[in-house]
């Protein structure tokens, strides 16, 4: 993963925050030239090093993996070179990210921009928050469509109007072929007239309907007069009587930055249409991806193809409506893997499983390592008939003419709401299943869950897509370069293995604040092991050690656990044991609530779950947290995905000379990535001072020869590893009293050991 021109041979974290030197640089930026789009009068130490190397790479079109800790800065380091680079040689800069947060701050970051340099930028965000009458993609389609149908043929009948009057007017001075011609001129604009009476009984959008007639310029002078959010571009059309979504897409053309989310490039359908709006080839777009440790995730979940029991029955009735071969047939196929699915999950439910299942989906596993997965299995012995491709074929056919009739109703207006037809959706299901749920790449999963209206069990079935570059491959190959950013890539080589990011620039920063102003430690408790978790001895330890972090913190900490489950166990084991205010987030509630009490507070403590919302994306600047604590490593839950993901790594990366690569590729870099975005919710600018404690055994130093494969401390970066102090747990109180003394920061007499 180390390119010819760029090595990585220094480690990083000293107390300037050194970058990553490379033994050659190809000197290529106008230094002069991306500072323009700097807002600010001086880059952060780094920020000005990693612009040039930015620049450079593009210049090479070179891929760019970039870690910088949070608070560094990286945004502007990547979009000022990319903005110049872009200006230089016709491009269109694309900055990305899944977390609302960020696209907020990539806003304000291109309004600073805008007040410096002359940029024309846009928020884009999809339809379905912008829509005026709230339909999905497909009425909106139809709508569009008999909009146009009905603005066309009124241009017609302007036009023809205005012929009639021209044949009129010379008819009346004595050309006698005008009054021939307008007499045939009248009878076209009487069906005209028609055609549009019928036209205007259909559905169509009236917000469209006017984008297309009334002057929109006035809109547009608003629009890049600034950076407009999606809210207000919203508010302003809504109050013009503009569909705004319509508008932002027909302005895409021209820009020179457009902010969006994740799934318009990571979806290839929606990703061509985005290329298409921005009327631009791919490859004359630089794609920035920030929080990219996410982009294998969401990759996967993007790519995956589900089928559910519910979809199944509705194509059946649809079909039942139906007489003919082809309807015999659909019918015959889709109700065979309907039957096989629900064989497949009675068999398998044991005795008082299916009572136990809840409304939440739960995986059953029917992968077989030697042989097509149970359900397949199911379905090719149940299914009788001519042959499995030619009812397949015929179900297709069958719902395209269904699908086809279902929006000729709708914009013909006879129907409220543009149907999808199920059986086209459940064939062409069944075609990807029986062509690649054989795949290396691909895990077929079969899931249940409890209808909690009609108390049933019911089934789905799903294409799991394991390996992550499958599905993100064509975007890079496609794009003219693109500059993947976190603060927890590290390491690239894996990074860019599961992307299938080839030949990339890598460059890391670690923090180039004070490092004076915070103080990282590992502290030597028991390991937190699933299999410990209940053992008194480790609970207790535990419990004090984190009792001795909130209490000499100088204000508030925020403690991180494996999961919900800790997270509750230890807040009321502590709760009761500190001075502290002890606030507890809850798996799927909304966490804005309780971080701004938190955040209100001089004094509190936050127990939460490392997989949930406060973990990235989600900033404590200043005093909002003043330490950060992380008990145990949070490795996932070791479902049979993952251990599909596993088994699918250890085939593609066999020869990478890892030991155990599936492991290390699927389960300990993304949990030790993890971890690190939970410590950099703290120390967000030069100002700040905190510490960061890491409460394992298996995090330390010491941990490494009696843990052994179970110690992450070689995972971790090597400069994160340099700053790293192990403490007992006796001395933590110690370090951290130490620490915020020298710093003054006890409000009032500091607590007593």
């Amino acid at each position: 993963m180390t390119d010819s021109l760029v090595r990585h041979v220094a480690p990083i974290g000293d107390a300037r925050g050194a970058f990553c030197v490379t033994p050659r640089m190809a000197v290529v930026a106008d230094s002069a030239g991306y500072l323009r789009f700097f807002p600010y009068e001086t880059p952060f130490e780094g920020q000005r090093e990693a612009m040039d190397r930015i620049y450079n790479a593009l210049a090479r079109r070179q891929d760019v993996l970039f870690e910088g800790a949070c608070g560094t800065g990286k945004t502007l380091a990547a979009l000022a070179p990319a903005l110049e680079f872009a200006r230089a040689e016709d491009k269109t800069v694309v900055i990305t990210t899944n977390v609302h947060q960020q696209t907020r701050q990539f806003r304000r970051e291109a309004e600073a921009i805008r007040e410096s340099e002359p940029i024309r930028a846009v928020v884009f965000r999809g339809k379905g928050s912008m829509c005026h009458i709230d339909v999905d993609y497909e009425e909106c389609q139809v709508l569009r469509d008999n909009t146009y149908d009905l603005i066309d043929r009124e241009q017609d009948r302007e036009d023809l109007r205005r012929r009639q009057e021209e044949l009129l007017a010379a008819g009346q001075a004595g050309d006698e072929d005008a009054s021939e011609a307008r007499s045939a001129i009248m009878d076209e604009l009487e069906a005209v007239e028609a055609e549009i009476e019928e036209l205007a009984d259909r559905a169509t959008c009236e917000y469209f309907y006017r984008n297309l007639t009334a002057d929109t310029d006035e809109f547009y002078r608003w629009l890049f007069d600034g950076v407009r959010t999606p809210a207000e571009i919203y508010d302003q059309a809504e109050e013009a009587g503009f569909c705004g979504y319509e508008l932002l897409k027909d302005g895409l053309d021209g820009v020179d930055l457009v902010v969006c989310n994740y799934h318009h490039l990571l979806d290839p359908m929606i990703r061509e249409q985005f290329y298409r709006w921005l009327d631009v080839d791919p490859a004359d777009t630089i794609v920035v991806f920030d929080e990219a440790h996410n982009v294998p995730d969401a990759a996967r979940e993007h790519a995956t193809r589900e089928l559910s029991e519910r979809t199944l029955e509705g194509a059946l009735e649809e079909l039942s409506d139906r007489t003919g071969t082809a309807a015999s047939a659909a019918a015959n196929v889709l109700e065979a893997f309907l039957d096989a699915l629900r064989e497949t999950y009675d068999d398998t439910l044991g005795f008082g499983e299916r009572e136990s299942i809840g409304d939440e989906w739960r995986d059953i596993a029917i992968d077989n390592d030697d042989r097509r997965d149970d359900l397949t299995l199911a379905f090719l012995e149940t299914y009788t008939g001519r042959g499995i491709d030619d009812d397949l074929e015929a179900a297709e056919t069958v719902g395209r003419d269904l699908d086809e009739q279902y929006e000729t109703a709708y914009r013909n207006g006879e129907a409220d709401q543009r149907r999808d037809s199920p059986t086209l959706t459940a064939a062409q299901f069944l075609r990807a299943w029986l062509d690649s749920g054989g795949d290396p790449g691909q895990y077929p999963v079969l899931s249940v869950r409890r209808d909690m209206g009609t108390d049933e069990v019911y089934g789905r079935a799903e294409l799991y897509t394991c390996i992550p570059r499958d599905v993100t491959r064509d975007l890079f190959e496609g794009a003219y370069a693109t500059v993947l950013m976190s603060a927890t890539l590290r390491p690239f080589d894996v990074f860019g293995d599961v992307l299938g990011v080839e030949n990339p620039v890598t460059m890391a920063y670690g923090l180039s604040f004070p490092e004076a102003n915070r103080r990282t430690v590992a502290v030597d408790t028991p390991p937190l092991f699933a299999s410990a978790r209940d053992d008194p001895e480790v609970q207790a330890e535990l419990t004090d050690a984190l009792a001795d972090a909130i209490t000499f913190t100088a204000g508030n900490t925020l403690a991180f656990f494996p999961n919900y489950a800790e997270a509750k166990r230890y807040h009321d084991r502590v709760a009761d044991t500190v001075e502290a205010t002890c606030y507890l987030d809850h798996p799927g509630e909304d966490a804005t609530g309780l971080r701004e009490r938190f955040v209100a507070d001089d004094n509190g403590a936050l127990f939460t779950s490392l997989w949930g919302t406060l973990t990235e994306g989600v900033s404590f600047d200043g005093t909002d947290a003043r330490s950060v604590v992380v008990v145990g490593v949070p490795y996932p839950r070791l479902d049979d995905r993952t251990e599909a993901i596993q088994a699918a790594y250890d085939r593609v990366f066999e020869d990478r000379g890892i030991n155990d690569p599936g492991w290390h590729y699927a389960v300990e870099v993304p949990t030790v990535r993890k971890t690190r975005q939970a410590l950099g919710r703290v120390i967000r600018s030069p100002e700040d001072i905190g510490t960061r404690i890491l409460l394992d055994r298996r995090y330390t130093a010491a941990g490494r020869s009696d843990l052994g494969a179970y110690s992450v401390y070689e995972t971790l970066p090597e400069d994160l590893r340099a700053e790293l102090v192990d403490v007992a747990p006796e001395k933590l109180k110690f370090a951290l009293l130490n620490f915020y003394q020298s710093h003054d920061a006890y409000d009032g007499t500091p607590p007593a050991p």
